[in-house]
């Protein structure tokens, strides 16, 4: 609020004078009119002489109650502070100013009767009053400004400190950080000649000199395919902001519809430099982990994803699944016991790899193996039905998997890499020795502590990278069951072997089909009721196409949703120009939606924006306190920044 200080306008001055004359000019004529103008002349004048008398008390006091809040000095000496002061009155207006607060702030002017907001950046000096200072900008500079409450105003100190700000945020921007390259499909372009291969790597190379010359930064090449680039933060953040347009740039080098894609680790916000190229070395492999063609930005405490629109790169070489299937074995002989456990609402793929592996864990190792499972919630009901009709006793409860569990017992996890979806996370909570394979794209909080973690994102499902371990641990205690529970897992996750499928996958299913794999029976695992057909036709027939995208609301009271709801997300992918599916339903007061694609929209993206995860072409999220309704607008809203 800002006084108004009537003594500083001249209307009752001139008001009084001229009353006085009219009372003089009546005079002549009536003596009462004379007598009346000029008792108003008067109480005019009487006004004029309170208002200022009362305003220069106030101003007075005002100043006497700032200046005895520092230390009793007189207002001569505060004039002499090498520093901006001003003192306000209670309602925020500017009773007084130093010199050098009129010559810093006002331009050499005096601010009297302006308001203190206009100096402390429209903030309410009631609010900043007597607290720890706050920052502000003005005319070019940076202050510190700390304001405190006097008894009748307030007294405020501005500390020019603009050289220390720059020089910090000099040093800010000019901090190093560290950046790992890898060029992942080096090996594709291998295969087409020395020469192709060198023409590929040094066009390669080319663009990453660039880059480091466009951002002021040290390029630097590295054995075993790899590269360095230090550059400073400001430029760092800069990409950041473009979303590192490098990444299309490499994609731009083809050959034969061949790409080539980069995966980048960098190390952010550290001190130095060895601590940069540490995190850097994190980064890159949570890079890779998620199927390469990506920048992993590592924070302090967090990480930063940009790019991940590419198909991975199948690796030929199966060294990595022999030395993995050498440490599991190892691990198993060093155990008194083994439990195998998937991912909640198990699926073929989570079941079909645990009920491959746990026989040769048995049989071949003596060790006692069962698989932890809950029945009722697993959609792969058609499979634990063909086991138990066998006769093999495979599977415990979670609880009985707790009442069982020892220090040298063995828990290996399927399916999936995060601690919080597992089947039981109590189970994984006490268990002291762990092993993952999975094939999803990594998750940051990925279960991290474990003996053996055999995760390969290019791979098409767990019981692909099962069946080769298999073929290393013990093929010959693999029989017609277990084949045929290994093929459904693999025809689940490749939609019958039409996404991510490479040439490993194929040698897995030609393995299986040795092993007795009946590919008429495999497909009967699939099977489903008449009325599960019908309830998947009509969440089909309800779908709009948003954006070259299927998205609909399934009703969550269906029995079995969460089945018909990923066979629907499914069967969506066969509609005419639809590049990706979405179906929202509501269970137990989550909101869930379960994402389907070919590969030309990456679904893991948008499901991980939203709080999930997945695969490129597989992927769910799960939402809590919201509705079906409101995820859909959310999910539209991802889907229009993204495509």
């Amino acid at each position: 609020m800002r006084r108004k200080v009537w003594t500083s306008s001249p209307l009752l001055i001139i008001f009084s004078a001229v009353m006085l004359g009219m009372a003089f000019a009546s005079y002549r004529f009536s003596y009462i009119l004379f007598i009346v103008e000029t008792a108003i002349a008067a109480a005019s004048v009487l006004v004029v002489v309170l208002f200022g008398v009362s305003f220069k008390r106030y101003i007075n006091r005002t100043i006497s109650s700032a200046i005895s809040n520092i230390y009793e000095v007189n207002q001569s000496y505060l004039e002499r502070f090498k520093m901006p002061v001003v003192v306000a009155g209670r309602f925020g207006d500017i009773l007084w100013s130093n010199l050098r607060f009129k010559k810093q702030l006002c331009m050499g002017r005096n601010p009297v009767n302006d308001n203190i907001s206009e100096y402390i950046s429209s903030r309410n000096i009631e609010d900043v009053a007597d607290s720890e200072g706050f920052d502000m900008d003005f005319d070019g500079k940076h202050y510190t400004v700390f304001c405190t409450n006097a008894s009748d105003g307030y007294i405020c100190f501005y500390i020019d400190n603009t050289y220390y700000k720059e020089t910090l945020k000099k040093y800010n921007d000019t901090r190093k950080s560290v950046a790992l390259i890898v060029f992942d499909n080096r090996e594709e372009f291998s295969g087409d000649g020395e020469e192709e291969s060198v023409r590929v790597i040094l066009s390669l190379e080319e663009k990453l000199l660039r880059f480091a010359s466009e951002n002021n930064a040290l390029f630097k090449s590295l054995p075993s395919n790899k590269y360095m680039i230090i550059l400073d933060k400001v430029h760092l953040d800069n990409q950041i902001k473009k979303k590192f347009p490098i990444l299309k740039e490499i994609r731009s080098i083809k050959y034969n519809n061949r790409e080539a894609t980069i995966s980048v680790g960098i190390g952010a916000d550290c001190d130095t430099l060895i601590e940069s190229e540490q995190k850097a070395r994190k980064a890159l492999d949570m890079a890779l982990g998620r199927g390469g063609d990506q920048v992993a930005v590592m924070h302090k405490d967090s990480y930063e994803f940009f790019g991940g629109v590419s198909a991975g790169i199948e690796r030929m070489s199966k060294v990595r699944s022999r030395v993995i299937a050498t440490s599991i074995a190892r691990a198993v002989s060093e155990s008194d016991k083994v439990m195998i456990m998937g991912h909640r609402f198990s699926d073929l793929d989570c079941l079909g790899a645990a009920v491959g592996l746990q026989p040769v864990i048995e049989n071949c190792y003596k060790k006692h193996c069962r698989i932890v499972l809950d029945r009722e919630t697993s959609m792969a009901q058609s499979l634990i039905e063909l086991v138990e009709e066998s006769g093999q006793y495979m599977f415990i409860t979670p609880e009985e998997a707790l009442r069982g569990i020892s220090s040298k017992t063995l828990l290996i996890i399927v399916d999936t890499h995060i601690p919080d979806v597992v089947e039981s996370p109590e189970l994984l909570n006490r268990s002291k020795r762990v092993i993952v394979i999975d094939h999803h794209r990594k998750m940051v909080n990925f279960i991290s502590d474990s003996i053996v973690f055999y995760h390969e994102p290019i791979a098409s499902s767990a019981s692909e990278m099962v069946t080769e371990l298999i073929t290393y641990l013990g093929e010959n205690y693999v029989d017609k069951l277990q084949a045929e529970a290994l093929l459904a897992g693999i025809m689940l996750d490749t939609k019958n072997f039409v996404i991510r499928t490479g040439v490993r996958t194929f040698e897995a299913a030609a393995f299986l089909r040795k092993r007795g794999a009946d590919t008429v029976e495999t497909k009967e695992l699939f099977s489903s009721s008449l009325d599960t057909y019908r309830k998947k036709t009509e969440i089909v027939s309800r779908a709009e196409i948003i954006d070259g995208c299927a998205v609909v609301i399934a009703d969550g009271n269906t029995h079995n949703i969460r089945l018909i709801a990923a066979q629907a997300a499914d069967e969506l992918l066969s509609v005419s120009k639809v590049a990706a599916s979405f179906v929202i339903f509501k269970s137990n007061d989550v909101v869930n939606i379960s994402a389907r694609s070919y590969g030309k929209l990456n679904v893991q993206l948008i499901m991980e924006a939203l709080g999930g995860g997945g695969h490129q072409n597989m992927a769910a999220v799960q939402l809590r306190d919201t509705t079906p309704e409101k995820a859909k607008s959310k999910l539209i809203e991802m889907l229009n920044n993204y495509v």
